[in-house]
């Protein structure tokens, strides 16, 4: 787990805990001895793809170190009903402390990465790759991007601070695709700036503008059909990285890996995704 990663979880996981255990977790306290030792594992209850298991080692880790934390599969792992993911072995108190955090990640961790998969599947055999949105849960996005790597998709930007991303509102707000990119070139330079620009077009007249400034990386086409995709790629010729956006469904995702874009972008991979069930069940030792 890289540096970063970690210590952005480290930081969620104190605000869990806060929020959570709060002055204490009276129930256990209350009714299981605080010595006393127990084991538990993870039960997977739906078929999919599993992700968070790193995730849960590093929180129980951070709760306690004498856990013993028995890994038997693995982030992107295909799972079906009644495998076992992990086992613990330690304090009882540790293991229901961290027991509803680690299963609210892992069960979201794992629905976008199973929901990631099957867009990853629709577009096999092309050369296009499924990209994640913005559209995630606020301050839970890097475990949810985390969660479309993987499912075997791409991350597209982190947060509004590491790619100029004109939309239709700055073009309109700009008072035109020209104005907007001219003043986002000149920003970049200005700040020094080492971020990729990319322009969503609406129509052929925004595309073929934004191909006349040669300040662009990457062009978006927001609700084009696949055939106007497939049009839209062939006006590019390869001098910008193309990418393919708005209301793409998995019924739809492969007639628009066929047309021959570079990226797919779908929010619907973290926006409405449905939870792998997972349960953590406990054994007295």
């Amino acid at each position: 787990m890289e540096r970063e990663f970690k210590e952005k979880l480290l930081q969620f996981v104190k605000e869990a805990f806060i929020e959570d255990v709060g002055a204490g977790d009276f129930t256990t306290l209350s009714t299981i001895e605080e010595a006393q030792l127990g084991e538990a594992q993870l039960l997977v209850k739906d078929d999919g793809v599993l992700a968070g298991i790193d995730v849960a080692e590093e929180i129980f880790q951070y709760l306690d170190s004498t856990l013993q934390f028995e890994k038997i599969l693995a982030d992107g792992d295909f799972v079906k009903k009644g495998d076992i993911a992990f086992k613990l072995r330690g304090k009882i108190h540790t293991i229901l402390k961290g027991e509803r955090l680690v299963l609210n990640i892992m069960q979201r961790m794992s629905g976008i990465a199973t929901q990631t998969a099957k867009y990853v599947s629709a577009v096999s055999g092309t050369g296009a790759k499924v990209l994640d949105t913005r559209k995630t849960t606020p301050l839970l996005r890097f475990l949810e991007k985390r969660a479309v790597e993987i499912g075997g998709g791409v991350n597209h930007r982190f947060g509004l601070y590491d790619m100029i991303l004109i939309k239709d509102n700055h073009v309109d707000y700009a008072g035109g695709i020209s104005q907007a990119v001219n003043g986002a070139f000149t920003y970049k330079k200005e700040n020094h700036l080492d971020i990729p620009i990319e322009v969503e077009v609406r129509n052929f007249d925004e595309l073929k503008e934004v191909l006349s400034l040669e300040r662009v990386d990457r062009v978006m086409f927001d609700n084009f059909t696949p055939a106007q995709v497939k049009e839209a790629v062939e006006l590019v010729a390869g001098r910008l990285v193309t990418e393919a956006s708005g209301g793409i469904t998995l019924e739809s995702i492969a007639d628009y890996a066929q047309a021959g874009v570079d990226f797919i972008s779908v929010g619907a991979l973290t926006h409405s995704v449905k939870s792998l069930d997972l349960s953590l069940k406990a054994k007295l030792i």
